[in-house]
């Protein structure tokens, strides 16, 4: 018997219409909670998906309406690492206790943030997928659109349960989803490319594989990378240089005509994450003190752009 019956996606940005999408394809019961204007476009007309490998439009429900969640057996959380304490404390009074988390953000500190504000089981998923909105109804991938879940906290049998559940969920929908021991570290290496890469491209407004054509942006992505694993290595997180590497290699031969968040953001006007990536190792460096001057950099730059 399926253990979520009840999905929904709370922020349906291109992250949480894609992998909602893909949920409410395999007929799953899916619902979109979105900006106003999103949700009526998407049930007047439906959610477009132009795919990789298909194109389609899938008929699925979209919401503004927090109350709906009441009845929830899974959210995805989805929502800009920097409105997630106020959509936990929006939906803390709303969830039953059953309904469980699984944040889909970027950044390494959602989970911790949304743990202190609510009961519910939260687990973090990173999440390798290159998408993007356009319009209202339009989802745009790019290429891959892989999962890898578990859980920060020593598991207990519910939790391997729960984490068992929603990996066969997404992989029966067509999506691969790994069930990983330690999640952290996994965490950490993608946290370790959107520091790599989402500045630089939100400043250029340059996609991933051209900013790689440009020898001296591969230094400071070079440089950036040094900073982040000193200050990884200070956090208990050990990745090798080597490894830090081939996942930077990875991103800009997989996700070759991804602009990052960040960068779409800036276009739009709107506040970015940058606090939660770049900024948080300047943060942490701070703390430990590890010097971060190629980070602070891309950070104020970033910042500055979010204020023009």
């Amino acid at each position: 018997m399926q253990k979520y019956k009840k999905i929904y996606v709370l922020g349906a940005g291109a992250v949480g219409c894609y992998f909602g999408g893909m949920l409410a394809r395999a007929r799953h019961d899916v619902t979109l909670i979105a900006r106003t204007d999103r949700a009526q476009a998407i049930n007047e007309f439906g959610l477009e998906m132009d795919c990789k490998s298909f194109h389609e439009v899938i008929k699925l429900k979209a919401s503004n309406e927090l109350s709906m969640l009441s009845d929830a057996d899974l959210v995805l959380l989805s929502v800009k690492s920097l409105d997630t304490q106020n959509a936990i404390q929006d939906i803390a009074p709303i969830l039953s206790g059953k309904a469980v988390i699984l944040s889909l953000q970027n950044g390494v500190s959602n989970v911790e943030i949304a743990s202190q504000l609510i009961a519910n089981s939260i687990y973090p998923a990173v999440v390798y997928v290159a998408s993007g909105m356009i319009g209202h109804r339009t989802m745009k991938h790019h290429g891959r659109g892989e999962l890898f879940i578990g859980s920060l906290k020593e598991m207990g049998p519910q939790d391997i349960e729960n984490l068992q559940e929603v990996s066969k969920l997404f992989e029966m929908a067509g999506v691969p989803c790994s069930f990983v021991p330690h999640i952290k570290r996994n965490m950490w290496l993608k946290f370790l490319v959107n520091c790599s890469f989402n500045a630089i491209s939100g400043i250029g407004q340059i996609p991933y594989g051209e900013m790689v054509k440009v020898p001296s942006i591969v230094k400071l992505i070079d440089e950036i990378t040094k900073e982040f694993l000193a200050v990884a290595s200070c956090e208990s997180v050990d990745i090798t240089y080597s490894e830090a590497q081939k996942a930077n290699e990875l991103i800009a031969t997989t996700m070759v005509t991804q602009v990052s968040s960040t960068a779409q953001d800036l276009v739009k006007k709107k506040k970015t994450e940058i606090d939660f990536l770049n900024g948080y190792i300047v943060d942490l460096g701070k703390r430990h003190g590890v010097p971060t001057p190629f980070n602070e950099s891309v950070y104020s730059l970033v910042k500055m752009l979010e204020r023009s």
